[in-house]
């Protein structure tokens, strides 16, 4: 059954008043199957009929109306009528309506450091008391996604601000399964067992991986993913929180570490295609390229869920190319974390139908509506992954819900002249030649005078 073409209407009586439910037909009819819809028919009860709900979010184009096809379910449900606005310059837009104390009743943030800002400032309502036990229990790595939507209030207070919905995936290594076969290579399961496999392939006469951090003005940022992943394999999610925050200095014996274990890869003249001295001027974007060469230039590139868009045209995802999980160190014991980003979501301007719209997003369908389409990753572990009709974003979720901890990209957590500023140039010069300490150190300096 192809749940993308499924449409179909509530009844008249659940619908009455509902603005896009009015307006859009239902992807799947309220109640079809493959869906989870426990929890659904209680919102009729909220008692919100013909009540207005505004959102302000990030999402235009395709993924507003990806949006909007599931607000129409908690319209459906309820009768409230949802208006949705998206907006390309939502940073300022949001911190604009809360200073001018006109707000929309939900805020969509692209990542938690701004919602943070606007929580101190006393311009976001915690959630119920309720919800921080329940995403504990209901996520995946439930207690990381508390932390990351906890945030002080105007009195100092830490309060559970944030709903997360909707997640990215950083901690990936791609590479071509029939290169993978020809070789008689296998899915390493550890960090330890990676490192043996770019071993082996070089003692074989290959190159095992293919580095580039170019990116124009942004060049670096794609190192600064190396080391936020490599600080979560080989610390505690507490250090690199701590790190995150500068509750620890850039130039901490932990941090230097982390980017020396990025080095092990990227400095590795045996291991890098073109050697150590083109990872910087190499483009990312066409870094993974030599994954498709024949014979191949590299076997596997470590890069975010998005890269597949500048793999070859007829490049088939699942077939001519695939992913596995960027592993941890069995010896360090730290589970299977995950570096990532994702959206959360925030009431600005409290209202009853703010209230049951987090209500409705702690639903598995509220879920699997946007799975069942396209570009939806969740850690919601009552979701069906049975609806997902992309077998790539199904695996992709697997490795999610699998996560023992999850952690947002630090460089977008850190003020914006570390983490898009100095963290990238930093990766620059490291990656070129010059020290760890030293890069910490002159990063540490300019962080320390801000």
């Amino acid at each position: 059954m192809n749940r993308l073409l499924i449409t179909g209407a509530v009844s008249a009586v659940l619908a009455a008043g509902s603005a896009l439910a009015d307006d859009m037909e239902l992807m799947v009819p309220i109640g079809a199957d493959g869906f989870t819809w426990d929890g659904f028919s209680e919102l009729e009860n909220a008692g919100i009929q013909g009540e207005t709900l505004t959102i302000l979010g990030p999402w235009l184009g395709p993924d507003k109306e990806l949006v909007e096809s599931v607000l129409a379910y908690f319209e459906a449900a309820t009768g409230a009528n949802v208006e949705y606005a998206g907006s390309d310059s939502f940073e300022q837009q949001i911190t604009i309506d809360a200073e001018a104390g006109s707000p929309p009743n939900i805020a969509v943030f692209p990542q938690p450091g701004l919602a943070a800002d606007l929580a101190g400032k006393g311009h976001l309502v915690a959630l119920d008391d309720s919800m921080a036990d329940w995403v504990r229990e209901n996520y995946a790595a439930g207690q990381s996604w508390v932390d990351l939507g906890s945030y002080a209030d105007a009195d100092g207070q830490t309060q559970h601000f944030g709903f997360f919905y909707k997640v990215d995936v950083k901690s990936l290594v791609w590479y071509v399964p029939e290169n993978f076969e020809d070789a008689g290579y296998e899915i390493p399961q550890s960090m330890e067992e990676l490192l043996a496999l770019s071993d082996q392939i070089v003692a074989e006469g290959g190159t095992p991986w293919c580095i580039g951090i170019g990116s124009g003005g942004a060049t670096g940022w794609p190192a600064t993913d190396w080391v936020e992943d490599m600080m979560l394999r080989t610390q505690s999610p507490d250090v690199y929180d701590a790190w995150v925050k500068h509750e620890i200095p850039f130039d901490d014996p932990r941090v230097v570490n982390a980017i020396e274990t990025y080095g092990s890869f990227a400095r590795n003249d045996a291991y890098v295609s073109g050697g150590a001295g083109a990872v910087a001027s190499i483009d990312f974007r066409d870094s993974p390229a030599g994954l498709f060469s024949s014979p191949p230039q590299c076997y596997m590139h470590r890069q975010a869920s998005f890269i597949p868009s500048f793999f070859p045209d007829d490049v088939e995802i699942g077939v001519d190319a695939d992913f596995f999980y960027f592993p941890a160190f069995a010896e360090m014991d730290l589970g299977r974390p995950i570096l990532g980003a994702g959206t959360l979501f925030a009431i600005t301007k409290d209202s009853p139908a703010a209230r049951a719209f987090i209500e409705f997003l702690t639903l598995p369908v509220a879920h699997e509506i946007w799975m069942a389409q396209t570009g939806f990753l969740t850690p919601h572990k009552g979701v069906n992954p049975g609806v997902y009709t992309d077998p790539t974003v199904r695996a992709m979720n697997e490795i999610l819900l699998n996560a023992t901890t999850f952690r947002f990209d630090g460089s977008d957590l850190m003020p914006g002249a570390i983490g898009a500023g100095v963290f990238w140039t930093g990766m620059v010069d490291y990656s070129s030649g010059k020290s760890a300490q030293d890069v910490a150190a002159s990063i540490e300096q300019t962080w320390s005078s801000l």
